[in-house]
């Protein structure tokens, strides 16, 4: 067995500590150099226009609010990372009864003082018994007249069931997600944490999940039909939303 003082000798060694040293005072020197140069490492709050409870469900036509829920358990909320959401479930009245793209949950969250970018789909679904069944990069096609950025980046996500056995259920729940950061879109969250980075010299950040989940039918919408669905919503929702509840980011 070795003897544990001579572990402890190497570094005490005088080349050990002055490499030491001089990294410490690199890091502190660069960190002065940043702040001369104006980068602002604490950001700022910067709330939302108004609450995102106070989004008025007749302003969503042709959707119908079914139901408006609401996260009871105080340790879920802790690790949500914000108290300002909605998690709507809606119906698109103009489906038939039978699409399974009728139904499905709208879920929001806004972070007005963001220093990471907390869970996404792929780690809350995996977390709770799923497996992950497909990924894939999209762009929501958005008709807004001109009023904001018509192309949106998004992922799309399937989640099943996690094999048990000779058992498996072939239940399929389509998900899709995308931020709005900083005043731009996020497709993932790694495009959402390089927005927030590239903010180097701004007193404030922000940024804003949307997602949309497909699990209140029996069968599942492909690819094509869950885009869609979430095309359609957003020509309606994300006007709202650019206007009159995200910051107003250019000025």
């Amino acid at each position: 067995m070795c003897d544990t003082r001579d572990d402890m000798r190497v570094y005490l060694q005088p080349a050990f500590l002055i490499c030491v040293l001089v990294l410490a005072a690199a890091g502190a020197g660069m960190s002065v150099t940043m702040k001369k140069l104006g980068v602002v490492f604490r950001k700022e709050p910067l709330p939302l226009k108004k609450s995102l409870e106070s989004l008025d469900e007749r302003d969503l036509t042709p959707y119908k609010v079914v139901s408006k829920q609401k996260i009871q358990n105080a340790d879920t909320l802790k690790a949500l990372g914000t108290d300002d959401y909605i998690q709507w479930v809606l119906e698109d009245t103009e489906q038939a009864t039978d699409s399974p793209a009728k139904e499905y949950l709208l879920f929001i969250t806004y972070y007005k003082l963001p220093d990471r970018v907390p869970h996404v789909p792929e780690e809350c679904w995996t977390g709770g018994g799923y497996q992950k069944l497909g990924s894939e990069a999209v762009t929501f096609e958005i008709d807004n007249g001109g009023s904001f950025d018509t192309n949106v980046p998004a992922k799309y996500l399937v989640f099943g069931p996690k094999r048990t056995g000779l058992w498996q259920s072939d239940e399929r729940i389509p998900n899709l997600y995308f931020f709005k950061v900083n005043g731009q879109y996020a497709g993932s969250r790694q495009e959402a944490r390089i927005a927030l980075n590239k903010n180097l010299f701004g007193k404030n950040s922000y940024f804003c999940k949307v997602e949309l989940v497909f699990n209140r039918s029996s069968v599942a919408p492909g690819k094509e039909q869950a885009v869609a669905a979430g095309e359609k919503l957003l020509t309606v929702i994300l006007p709202i939303l650019e206007l009159e509840y995200w910051p107003d980011w250019n000025k």
